[in-house]
Order: C-alpha cells, then structure tokens, then sequence
C-alpha cells in the first residue's frame, strides 16, 4: 500500500442518551466533516436512513440500548457488517435485551488507496459491572474483530465505561498489539462520575487526533477520531 493520498478519517463516537441527542447528529456530521458516525444508546426504530451526506450501514436490532453507525458513501465503499453479542453482566440478565454490544462494518477508503479497514462501536457493560468483565468483553470483540479482518486495520470507538485504572487496560492492550487513544478532555463530566468513558481502540491505524466535542441532550460528549490507515497488520 502506497502513501495515504487523501484527508485522514474522521470519525464521531456518540453515546446518544438513549436516543436523547439524535437531533444533534446532523450539525455535527455537517460542522465537523466526518466521515462515519459509531453511535451507542441509540433508539434504533427511529434512526434516519441518512444523516447529512451519511447513509445508515447498520445498526442493532434487538438490544434496549442500540447501536448503529453512519458512513460517507463517497469515502467509503461498504463491504458488509457484523453484530456480536459478548458475554453477559448481571445488568444485561436482568435488563434485558442487552447483549448486542459490538457492532463492526469493514469498508474500503476510497481516498486512502483502497485500504481496508474495520470501523466498530462498541458500549460495553455499565459500571455496576466490574473491570474483569468488560476486559473480558473488550478482549472478546477485538478477538472477533481481528479474526474477521484478515489483516486489515481496525478503529473501534464507543461507550466502554472503562474510566479509572485505564492505563492498565492501555498495558495490557499493547501487548495484544492495540492501541488505546483518549481524546484530550473527559467524555463524561455528570453526576458524581467524572472521566474518559469514551475512547478509541485501534490496530494499524495512525491516530492524528482524538478531541472531545461539546454536547447538549446527552450525558456522555461525543469524541472525534481523526485517523489513516498505517500499515498491513501481521498475520
């Protein structure tokens, strides 16, 4: 693959408050450029087919708190896409369904010499959970994100209520060869929480930039990825 010819990618992760800031999504997609939106807590009967120049590539069907992600058709060309459950908290037993929690389409970047990539939005399990369980689930969905990638690049963005001991997670992340990215300000300043709720989690991507957005109708603020396709994962 040759140098990147085109813009990086932009890409928003949005916790939307159980539908709560669904308005917003059209200024920000439109404000911002981005290229695809990975979206959490989303009510996913209700969701546009477009949103701006986006176009829905896939979203949850069955899950109380959905997710879906946008994508810009003339930067993207869509290959198909996946949802995955992970194993179950005690809170998705008994507020269930909740176990649709990984969502990943691979495209091909259309100004990035046709890499391919794996975009995801992820919203693991809250923090009546312990950090054992969503490590287990984070661990679970970029398993299943690498297996079915075949060495392409893989950005997973969303919801992973993973706000205190997060450089440990990073650890042990870089050892399985991924990289963890907060952006440059907490995602969640609500209540008695305070913390980087939201980030990314990348594998043969360059990160260029990970900011933290303002925000209206949610708890959570949205966080905008900008990001290239680096190189062929090893095998």
């Amino acid at each position: 693959m040759g140098a990147p010819t085109g813009r990086a990618l932009k890409t928003i992760s949005y916790n939307l408050h159980e539908g709560r800031a669904t308005l917003e999504l059209a200024d920000l997609a439109q404000v911002h450029d981005v290229d695809a939106l990975c979206l959490q807590e989303c009510d996913t009967l209700r969701l546009p087919e477009t949103v701006g120049p986006l176009v829905l590539a896939g979203a949850t069907q069955r899950n109380r708190l959905g997710l879906a992600l946008y994508y810009r058709p003339d930067r993207l060309h869509l290959h198909g896409h996946e949802l995955r459950p992970l194993r179950r908290s005690m809170h998705d037993r008994f507020l269930a369904p909740a176990h649709e929690r990984l969502l990943a389409v691979r495209f091909e970047d259309l100004e990035d010499d046709g890499a391919l990539l794996t975009l995801a939005s992820i919203h693991t399990a809250p923090l009546s959970a312990t950090n054992a369980m969503r490590r287990h689930q984070i661990t679970e969905a970029l398993g299943a994100i690498r297996a079915a990638a075949h060495g392409s690049a893989a950005l997973v963005v969303g919801d992973f209520n993973y706000p205190w001991f997060a450089s440990s997670l990073a650890r042990r992340l870089a050892e399985q060869g991924f990289e963890v990215s907060h952006s440059d300000l907490p995602t969640y300043v609500r209540k008695r929480f305070r913390g980087h709720f939201d980030f990314a989690i990348s594998e043969g991507m360059h990160i260029e930039k990970v900011k933290t957005l303002q925000q209206a109708g949610s708890d959570h603020l949205p966080v905008l990825v900008e990001a290239r396709v680096k190189a062929p994962v090893p095998a």
